[in-house]
């Protein structure tokens, strides 16, 4: 598997980096995990528009998938090759009815479905992209979330998506080659259950689950990135670095 920082910014775009946006590749294959605020004009510096096999959305705040509204005027409209064909787009349940209130001007009530193959996430369910298993597990969270494990070749990525400290997180991350693993709040300074995880919880989850590599992502530009990493090594004990946009991971 390789990973791909798309964006990791949290909450908005930073002046440095798009919202919570990852492509992950195997075997050709190709899925975006989320796509926030500013994401798909980065993607672009990755991956063909029409590249893409599938999107797994974690929920439905604006900064982890807003940008599918810019996304359904490129496969709607493309006049080149025709529309597109429906793509698989995994997430919540309502993913269609949100996007197309979004975007607000969608020239018939199922445009949408006529490029996104829309399909509902559950707790606890697996399934198969291409040659990547993927398994979901809903995190703590104001509206419906969920956290990813994805398996290829014995390589083991788990991310978090936006969630507080949970059971369920500890287990998707459970041995994990890398943990991709939000840090929203700062230790000491936010305490706010069941909404974001700080530095530090991030790094206690990484500790209990037994992950060998811990990559903070979704740091607001107004949380000081470099406080949290240091809390999150000092909670871990193992390698961890902060997500960049841009940053390549190969498991």
């Amino acid at each position: 598997m390789k990973l791909t920082v798309v964006g990791c910014s949290g909450s908005f775009p930073s002046a440095d980096s798009a919202c919570s946006s990852y492509l992950v590749e195997a075997d050709g294959y190709r899925v975006l995990l989320d796509m926030g605020n500013g994401a798909l004009g980065e993607l672009q510096r990755h991956c063909g528009l029409y590249d893409l096999d599938a999107i797994v959305l974690s929920h439905l705040h604006a900064d982890h998938c807003i940008d599918m509204c810019a996304y359904f005027v490129v496969r709607y409209y493309r006049f080149d090759g025709g529309r597109c064909a429906p793509l698989p787009v995994y997430g919540p349940s309502g993913t269609e009815e949100r996007l197309t209130t979004a975007h607000a001007d969608t020239p018939t009530d199922s445009a949408m479905r006529d490029v996104f193959d829309f399909r509902t996430l559950s707790d606890g369910a697996a399934f198969d992209l291409g040659p990547l298993r993927v398994t979901t597990a809903r995190v703590d969270h104001p509206v419906e979330a969920y956290g990813f494990r994805l398996e290829h070749g014995g390589a083991v990525l788990t991310y978090s998506g936006d969630t507080g400290e949970c059971a369920a997180l500890d287990e998707l991350a459970r041995d994990a080659d890398l943990f991709l693993c939000e840090a929203s709040f700062t230790h000491g300074k936010e305490d706010i259950p069941g909404l974001h995880l700080n530095g530090r919880e991030a790094g206690e989850c990484a500790r209990r689950a037994g992950a060998s590599r811990l990559v903070l992502t979704h740091v607001p530009p107004w949380t000081d990135a470099q406080v949290n990493l240091r809390d999150a090594k000092a909670a871990y004990g193992g390698p961890a670095d902060l997500a960049t946009p841009g940053a390549v991971y190969e498991l």
